[in-house]
């Protein structure tokens, strides 16, 4: 069975981190594309990134490129997205997806055919 689970997620305080995990099951994550997006209250899915085969990323918000990286590690079957120097405007639910094939979407990467039932980030002073 095809499975997506995030977890990680929590409140945090401006300026902090985490680190959000994806554990997949029933696929290789070494051999499929697998992404990240969010969505806050009331906005639209905004794709962060995707990891694909050979380790290429492919990015989907410049804004967040330089505070937010995804990686994997093959072994656990698991991808990473680390959130870094978390603001007052990333709140939001954070989802892993994948479409089940080795490429990451094209554009937007805020739609998958597989996605988990996402992980909760609320940053508060």
């Amino acid at each position: 069975q095809v499975q997506l689970v995030e977890s990680g997620g929590g409140l945090v305080q401006p300026g902090d981190s985490l680190r959000l995990s994806c554990a997949v099951s029933g696929f290789a994550v070494e051999y499929h594309a697998v992404g990240w997006y969010r969505q806050a209250p009331g906005m639209e899915r905004e794709g962060i990134s995707c990891i694909r085969e050979g380790d290429e990323i492919t990015y989907y918000a410049d804004s967040l490129r330089g505070r937010f990286t995804i990686s994997r590690d093959n072994v656990k079957n698991t991808v990473f997205l680390h959130l870094n120097s978390l603001q007052p405007g990333d709140p939001a639910v954070y989802y892993c997806g994948s479409d089940g094939s080795s490429d990451c979407p094209s554009t937007n990467g805020n739609r998958y055919d597989l996605e988990g039932q996402g992980t909760r980030v609320t940053v508060s002073s």
